[in-house]
């Protein structure tokens, strides 16, 4: 990576201002999954270590102009108070006369949160007057909310204009790990493409054929590929307009793209559905693909058995029911047990890593859906471009 790291700068007597992806599920007001959280901790307590004072910033959801008590970072810095061990103070907003004086009152080691980002309308416009109130709270910059690091916002591109902006570790090990996917992978690499639609991964579908050694595509995504092949999905979920992508797509591929050869299908899109293992070229009238069957779970194994690296993006089928789980949840034991790199890339496949059990076993699950994708398929994301060039 070739930016510049916490570790690049001076952090002694500091002000800093982090930014973090906070952006976690809530209920009665108390935080349900601290993942995130726990996520940024390594960075946190690094710059305390350092002898700074620590702001931190992150969006919550997305309230509807204006403050909204729903969306308060409040019980995030309670949460974070418990994992530190340590008071966190909360700020009555990002920016302002009373946010300022409370920022000039921190002393080494204090850590205070500020309220939600998108409580300003010009936080998601890119506002460079709002990204100068920000700025103008601390004197160094830390951007580790990877999630977000594909928008340019008024917190993560906006600031870096007015202070020197440098990774935290979580953002470094994003950059690093889903950087081997794109710039030097090691070989055999087989890239695993899943969830509904073509028409949101044509460009990292393109990017990733052209760098790896096996393609495997699943989920919706397969159906319109087996149609673009000409066989009848019947009911299952194909984007008409993406077919003509499809069959170019194929025929650039050749034999680099593994497409299921059976499919677990159902009567209706449901949980309680009746099912039945067929081939993909004998859909009966009425039915529907949702899973990918055991003959493609072999081959899937297979290619997987000789890969050094391995990148995989969305789920091979509906595994929210458990009816139409076990090919996703198979293609993560496989690769937990793979002995490979394996490089997750966030959203779906992050979750059905962690259902499955297996994330642990992962060399490398990304916090961000969003900006993982549009990493892989070779975009520059403002976020990381804002940060100084080691």
């Amino acid at each position: 990576m070739n930016k510049k790291t916490v570790k690049d700068i001076d952090l002694k007597g500091k002000r800093v201002l982090m930014r973090v992806d906070f952006n976690v599920p809530m209920a009665d007001g108390k935080v349900t999954d601290d993942k995130r959280i726990k996520a940024a901790l390594p960075t946190i307590n690094y710059v305390l270590e350092q002898g700074a004072s620590l702001m931190l910033m992150s969006h919550l959801g997305r309230p509807k102009g204006g403050a909204d008590p729903e969306f308060s970072l409040r019980a995030a810095s309670e949460a974070l108070a418990v994992l530190l061990g340590k008071p966190v103070q909360m700020a009555p907003d990002c920016v302002g006369a009373e946010v300022e004086a409370m920022a000039k009152t921190l002393k080494p080691g204090d850590v205070l949160m500020l309220e939600n980002t998108r409580f300003h309308k010009g936080e998601e416009k890119n506002d460079l007057d709002l990204a100068k109130q920000m700025a103008a709270l601390g004197e160094v910059y830390v951007n580790d909310a990877f999630g977000s690091a594909h928008r340019a916002h008024s917190s993560t591109e906006g600031i870096a204009r007015f202070l020197p902006a440098v990774s935290g570790f979580l953002m470094e090990q994003e950059l690093e790990y889903l950087g081997r996917a794109v710039a030097n992978p090691e070989h055999p690499y087989i890239a695993i493409l899943g969830g509904a639609k073509i028409s949101d991964k044509i460009l990292v579908v393109e990017t990733l054929a052209s760098k790896c050694d096996k393609l495997i595509i699943g989920g919706g995504m397969a159906n319109t590929f087996l149609t673009a092949k000409g066989l009848n999905m019947q009911d299952s979920l194909v984007e008409a307009e993406a077919i003509e992508t499809a069959k170019s797509l194929l025929a650039k591929l050749g034999s680099k793209l593994i497409l299921p050869v059976d499919a677990v299908i159902a009567d209706k899109f449901d949980a309680e559905a009746n099912t039945q293992t067929v081939d993909v070229d004998k859909i009966p009238t009425g039915w529907r693909m949702l899973d990918v069957g055991s003959k493609t779970i072999e081959a899937y194994k297979a290619v997987i058995g000789t890969a050094k690296l391995i990148v995989w993006n969305g789920p091979v089928g509906v595994f929210e029911m458990p009816k139409f789980a076990e090919g996703t949840f198979a293609l993560a034991r496989m690769l937990a047990e793979s002995g490979a790199i394996t490089v997750i890339g966030g959203g779906d496949s992050a979750s059905a890593v962690k259902k499955a059990g297996v994330a642990k076993q992962m060399t490398h699950v990304s916090t961000g859906g969003g900006a993982s994708l549009e990493f892989l398929e070779g975009k520059e994301l403002p976020g990381v471009a804002a940060l100084l060039d080691k």
